[in-house]
């Protein structure tokens, strides 16, 4: 996994300590802590993994005594009653690590499978599929990577990675052009500009001012189509705005560069996956 393990072991403890508290009132109580068990994870539908390797470290975080036995990875395709991975060790901690590491692998690899229902309905275009900043608090990272796990591509991680202008911003500054002007002042010379437009007037005067990527906000597909002409190369074009597995091939079909669509982390469906205790 390309994150970070300090990152990830500062998440999990976090979950741990607020999923476990002090004792667990049903396994502490009924169970002998020397036995050991194995339990099996298994998905439960079609889809995309992600999050696996950070599923498997909070049991090596409750335990080194754990161990395991895989037979998929990070951005697999997944079907229907495919095993994932074995895991042995303490049944008192296999039981208090099942639902934090399941939550992780579960929020991601929903991610990873979203994205790349996306990516493949935009198949043969130009375009490509990129998250935002609307991502859960504390979780971005972790989310960031399951999109590049499903296809997808990364919008800048944070406010320091781009200077976006939106609507606000342009509207406080007296416009685009005097926004990117006031900017290109004061930037650091390996941040791009990216400006938010709202109508074909708009879209003309982030062209004239020279900015890097324009992004076509909520605008129809039409609208779109003229303004992917009108900027004809000389910026990245970015369509943005209740794009959905409904919408996506036609907003590609425009020949916009990339779609980024918020709903890829602030409102994905956790993947069914499993994690049953074998009997013996």
């Amino acid at each position: 996994m390309m994150l970070p393990a300090l990152y990830v072991d500062d998440v999990i403890r976090t979950a741990l300590k607020e999923d476990i508290s002090y004792i667990d009132a049903a396994t502490d109580l009924l169970l002998d802590p020397s036995q050991t068990a194995t339990a099996l994870m298994l998905a439960k539908a079609d889809g995309v993994l992600c999050g696996l390797e950070a599923a498997l470290r909070v049991f090596t975080l409750l335990s080194p005594a754990f161990t395991f036995e895989t037979y998929k990875k990070d951005g697999d395709r997944l079907f229907k009653g495919e095993p994932i991975a074995t895991v042995t060790g303490p049944v008192t901690l296999l039981l208090k690590g099942e639902r934090t590491a399941l939550n992780l692998v579960q929020h991601m690899s929903g991610i990873a499978t979203a994205t790349r229902r996306l990516v493949d309905l935009v198949a043969g275009t130009r375009a490509t599929v990129a998250d935002t900043r609307k991502t859960l608090p504390g979780l971005r990272p972790l989310q960031k990577y399951a999109v590049l796990c499903g296809g997808g591509r990364n919008h800048r991680f944070n406010l320091s990675d781009c200077a976006m202008l939106k609507d606000n911003h342009i509207d406080a500054a007296g416009g685009i052009p005097q926004a990117v002007a006031a900017l290109r002042k004061k930037l650091g010379h390996t941040v791009k500009i990216e400006v938010e437009t709202r109508n074909l007037d708009e879209v003309a005067q982030a062209v004239e001012a020279k900015a890097d990527i324009i992004m076509l906000d909520n605008m129809d597909t039409d609208t779109m189509r003229r303004a992917v002409a009108l900027v004809n190369g000389r910026a990245l074009t970015e369509a943005s705005g209740n794009i959905t597995e409904q919408t996506a091939a036609a907003v590609a079909q425009t020949g916009v560069d990339i779609l980024s669509v918020g709903a890829l982390t602030h409102s994905v469906t956790a993947f069914d996956i499993s994690l049953k205790i074998q009997k013996s």
